[in-house]
């Protein structure tokens, strides 16, 4: 399925570049699929430290920009010069995007284009997901290109909602999608005081 998702990705917003490349491991199974369809090879221009674990749900900044410091080591012999497609499974907050973008730059690419295999994260998940409030989700606060400048990439792509669902949904089967459209299939406390009482009480 994943794999699906970067062939739709690529189908939608593939640009004029020499490599794909995914950020380990989220985005390793939605480039291959890119890289099939867009005809760009696909190499590993970033290694990762498998001790370290996600970044985005760490706490705090400080501790989320040291650990992609950690976590990802560029290959310059690969990036160096080329045009660069990255392909990754999300954009959260867009710290860790950012910090991916600059460190790709500075190993040598001159461009660096980021594809994303899920549409924009618009609205937090209630239903387990560790995912921030509202007001710290990127996309919900900002337009595609407030986010690319931000990002400080040459161009940014997300896969679109319908394309997600025609890559999910061959077998007819029905998906929560309340954090790319806000609607919520099962009502959820606005409080959210509240609903971490109510999460409280279920792990009890």
């Amino acid at each position: 399925m994943y794999t699906e998702l970067g062939r739709v990705l690529a189908r939608e917003s593939a640009p004029e570049a020499d490599v794909v490349s995914p950020i380990p491991d989220s985005g390793v199974c939605a480039a291959s699929g890119f890289a099939e369809v867009s005809g760009i090879p696909m190499q590993f221009g970033l290694i990762r430290n498998h001790y370290i674990g996600r970044t985005f749900i760490q706490p705090q900044q400080a501790i989320r920009h040291f650990s992609v410091r950690v976590k990802l080591n560029p290959v310059r012999s690969i990036l160096e010069g080329k045009r660069v497609v990255l392909v990754d499974d999300s954009i959260v907050r867009g710290t860790t995007s950012r910090k991916i973008v600059k460190m790709v730059k500075a190993a040598g690419a001159r461009e660096v284009h980021l594809r994303i295999s899920c549409p924009p994260t618009l609205s937090p998940c209630y239903y387990g997901v560790d995912t921030p409030d509202r007001n710290e989700l990127i996309a919900a606060n900002h337009t595609l290109e407030e986010i690319r400048q931000f990002i400080g990439a040459d161009s940014l792509a997300y896969l679109s909602l319908g394309g997600l669902m025609s890559a999910v949904k061959p077998d007819g089967g029905s998906y929560c999608s309340s954090c790319y459209t806000g609607v919520y299939p099962v009502a959820f406390p606005r409080d959210e005081r509240a609903y971490l009482q109510l999460a409280l009480k279920v792990v009890e």
